[in-house]
């Protein structure tokens, strides 16, 4: 049996390339589903319209999922060190020209960030 990791790669790389829920219904439960809080979205709530919606190139685009997660021991921040923790996600979206990125946006919820480390 194939890790977690390895199939989230598979599916994530598949996914990014628009090859459509077909190469990627492998990877999925049957009625696997999807939520966004995005508008060009909100008709889509199964992985697999939202896969088949991944097809499209002409948004140019590509998304990157990350988490970052730090303590604050040191110096740095508004305040002396605090001790506490955050996990905090975020996503950058490039747009592309060609097989240049153009613009990216980084979306990241910085003020749960700030909260979570007492900085706020």
């Amino acid at each position: 049996m194939a890790s977690i990791t390895s199939i989230a790669n598979d599916f994530f790389a598949a996914c990014e390339t628009g090859k459509g829920w077909e190469a990627y219904k492998a990877y999925c439960s049957p009625n696997a589903t999807f939520a966004a809080q995005a508008e060009p979205l909100v008709g889509i709530k199964t992985l697999a319209e939202y896969t088949d919606w991944m097809k499209d190139t002409e948004r140019n685009n590509v998304a990157a999922y990350a988490v970052f997660s730090g303590t604050h021991i040191g110096p740095g921040g508004p305040c002396e060190p605090t001790g506490k923790k955050t996990t905090s996600d975020y996503v950058y979206v490039m747009q592309f020209t060609g097989d240049k990125i153009s613009h990216m946006t980084k979306i990241r919820h910085s003020g749960m960030a700030l909260k979570e480390l007492g900085w706020a």
